[in-house]
């Protein structure tokens, strides 16, 4: 009887820690839902639109995303589940920011109750693991977007869970759902194609033979193969080894150093993983964290001061003159991404166990992923762990909470709470930033209401969206603007070339300013969030500066210039 009541109660506690953490997720994210669409939010609306029109041709457009109209096909290098979904959702909920951004809660609020579920067979803590995944950076703000990385993280650890839960006792269906659901993560995210290495290893380790359960892992391969021979007969590339290429020739251009993305790689890691820096003093001894700070300073010291940098194309910018703020920054996430790694390569050792190598595996491997084979360093790629540190954080204290009990509850509800402030304010700092674009890009609509000719821009992202929803259109290098009267708005961020001053009848800046004090993209700050061409860290606190925007009126000196077959835009 005793047994049956403990039963109850364990199913009541965890259905409150589900509800729990249903209602913090919104109150954490429904205050930005009104954000505006940011960096690659713009091409998966671009592919959902299509899908809406032609549902089996998710690919078949042109896209304007660097100067040039190209084929979808070959400017993405995402698969289009994603896409299908927002489709979907619009088609419910219709196409505004706040619609869509609360139909993508969806997806997060399958992260923390996968984390939760997966954490109750590998921790005592389940709620301490899904609570530090819900408060750290990387997942509060790519969960307040519509790109497709939450959906893939929530597919990953649910794949992991059936396969979990079939394998043994061998449940038929628990696997094949697991095998379906490992296509559909890797059809929205490629790295999805990972986990058949991953459950493969943690099978063999587990039940030490193959058996039946490695031709369940059979099918995602298959479908991945039927899609490549799709992709081909239909766009005229393999879509998957198109972005493999494209990952390659990226990290061959910029001949990078193994020690420099190695640390910056590190700095990201720390960064998203943050409730791994705010629980460390409560997790490692004084000596420990001293020696790692003292490591990470040094290598703070030479990347901030521009000893050390991850390749000759990158940072141009002058971060170098916040070398201190920077390298401070860098000593803290560095040394959490130390905190990271030593959590899963411990938890290995002193466990030796089939969970143990499956959750380092999952940490080591997106770690290798996101520095040495994904085309760029960023939080991301460095997504997909961050459930995984969730749950070593919780393996971590069921070993160290006895020694005092009194206080310990305490101090790691202090320690989530510091990390989760910083990840919420970071949140609030993103959103601020992709809003500006929006009013950046309404302001120039006011402004060029009605013009004698057309009007032009330079900058995708969220940027890009918002002027073309009112008509303006994406400059093509080779058919630049050239009449009198047209109007081109340039964000600071994407200016390729300048207009001669003889051909320019009015110029205005635009300046949003940002207050917040905290940014995940500043090159001034040395702040790349979504790629690390921006920065070794992935934010930065600091004196943010103002988003520019140049709007520009062409004047009559264009006339003669096109007269004499000149073009009136010089690229410098």
């Amino acid at each position: 009887m005793a047994s049956a009541t403990e039963t109850v109660q364990a199913k009541r506690s965890h259905l409150r820690s589900y509800l729990f953490l249903t209602v913090a997720l919104f109150a954490c994210l429904l205050p930005f839902s009104g954000k505006a669409f940011n960096i690659d939010d713009t091409l998966f609306l671009y592919v959902a639109r299509q899908i809406t029109q032609h549902p089996l041709d998710p690919f078949g457009f042109k896209v304007n995303w660097f100067l040039d109209a190209v084929s979808m096909a070959y400017e993405t290098k995402n698969p289009p589940l994603a896409g299908y979904y927002i489709a979907a959702a619009a088609s419910i909920v219709g196409w505004s920011e706040r619609a869509l951004h609360l139909a993508f809660l969806l997806p997060a609020l399958a992260v923390l109750w996968g984390t939760y579920r997966l954490a109750q067979r590998l921790t005592d803590s389940p709620l301490l693991a899904a609570a530090a995944t819900l408060l750290a950076p990387a997942f509060l703000v790519s969960a307040n977007s519509v790109m497709c990385d939450t959906m893939m993280v929530a597919l990953w650890i649910w794949a992991i869970i059936f396969w979990i839960e079939g394998l043994e006792p061998r449940r038929p269906v628990y696997l094949a759902t697991s095998a379906l659901l490992i296509a559909l993560c890797a059809l929205t995210k490629y790295f999805g194609a990972a986990l058949i290495l991953l459950l493969a290893a943690y099978s063999l380790a587990r039940l030490r033979r193959f058996g039946s359960w490695a031709w369940y892992l059979l099918a995602p391969i298959l479908i991945l193969t039927g899609y490549q021979h799709w992709t081909k007969a239909v766009y005229g590339l393999r879509m998957i080894t198109s972005a493999a290429h494209h990952s390659t020739g990226m990290r061959r251009a910029r001949q990078s150093s193994l020690l420099a993305k190695t640390l910056v790689d590190l700095s990201f890691v720390g960064g998203c993983a943050l409730p791994a820096l705010t629980l460390a003093p409560l997790i490692w001894t004084r000596k420990k964290i001293l020696a790692v700070c003292v490591g990470s300073g040094i290598a703070g010291f030479f990347i901030s001061t521009g000893r050390l940098f991850l390749g000759e194309t990158l940072w141009p910018f002058d971060f170098y003159q916040h070398w201190i703020v920077v390298g401070i920054e860098l000593t803290f996430f560095i040394a959490a991404g130390f905190s990271v790694m030593a959590l899963a390569a411990t938890d290995a050792w002193k466990r030796r166990d089939a969970d143990s190598l499956l959750l380092m595996l999952w940490v080591f491997g997106t770690f290798l992923f996101t520095g040495f084979v994904n085309w760029t360093i960023n939080v991301r790629s460095v997504l997909p762990l961050v459930p995984a540190v969730g749950i070593l954080l919780a393996r971590r204290e069921d070993t160290l909470r006895l020694s005092s009990m009194r206080w310990r509850p305490a101090a790691l509800g202090i320690a989530l709470a510091a990390g989760g402030a910083v990840s919420l304010w970071l949140t609030w700092a993103d959103a601020e930033l992709a809003n500006s674009a929006r009013t950046a890009a309404n302001l120039i609509e006011e402004k060029t209401r009605n013009p004698p000719g057309g009007v032009w821009f330079m900058g995708h992202w969220g940027f890009q969206y918002y002027m073309e929803s009112f008509g303006a259109h994406a400059v093509v290098v080779n058919d630049p603007p050239r009449l009198p009267g047209d109007y081109l708005a340039i964000a600071e961020t994407s200016r390729l070339f300048e207009v001669r001053p003889e051909f320019v009848a009015s110029h205005e800046v635009i300046q949003i300013p940002m207050r917040l004090g905290i940014t995940t993209a500043s090159g001034e700050l040395g702040a790349g969030f979504y790629s690390a061409d921006s920065g070794p860290l992935p934010f930065a606190i600091g004196p943010v500066p103002a988003e520019r925007y140049d709007l520009i009126r062409l004047g009559a000196g264009c006339a003669s210039a096109n007269g004499s077959q000149k073009n009136s835009l010089q690229c410098q």
